[in-house]
């Protein structure tokens, strides 16, 4: 699969106050009819639970020249220096999303499914919005990549 090109998301939540989030590169749309997506999220990862707990999450659609913003949110920095120097503004709904993305959706988990070592949460988009336009971030061969002229 390290051979596929996926888009690259951060997904946020906020949490009794404490924002959280994780690069993920599973982000699928599912129906337009309701609009709903899915994201697949590791049962060991701490935002897991916490996504769980907040019943809903932000996604921050990246561009293809936000490889350190997709980077530091998948080293699994510590929660205090998480949000250190990344722009963040609130969506709608309270959840934290990332500024300068290509678009944002924010969603209410509606469902949520135990496929092997992970949770495949299905989310009600319930806010869309897109930001200026541009390429598009990839994930091929552990690199990240502009999908497109930039």
């Amino acid at each position: 699969m390290r051979l596929y090109p996926s888009g690259v998301s951060v997904v946020t939540a906020n949490v009794d106050g404490n924002r959280i989030g994780v690069t993920v590169g599973s982000l699928l749309s599912l129906s337009l009819e309701p609009p709903l997506v899915g994201i697949s999220i590791g049962r060991e990862l701490a935002l897991h639970e916490l996504l769980r707990a907040a019943g809903s999450f932000g996604v921050s659609i990246l561009r293809g020249d936000q490889a350190d913003v997709a980077a530091h949110f998948a080293r699994g920095v510590p929660p205090i220096a998480l949000w250190a120097r990344v722009d963040v503004r609130l969506g709608s709904t309270g959840v934290p999303l990332l500024e300068r993305a290509l678009a944002w959706l924010e969603c209410r988990i509606v469902a949520e499914h135990a496929v092997g070592d992970h949770t495949f949460f299905v989310g009600q988009v319930v806010a869309a919005e897109e930001g200026e336009p541009g390429p598009a971030l990839v994930y091929r061969e552990h690199s990240y990549l502009p999908a497109g002229p930039m």
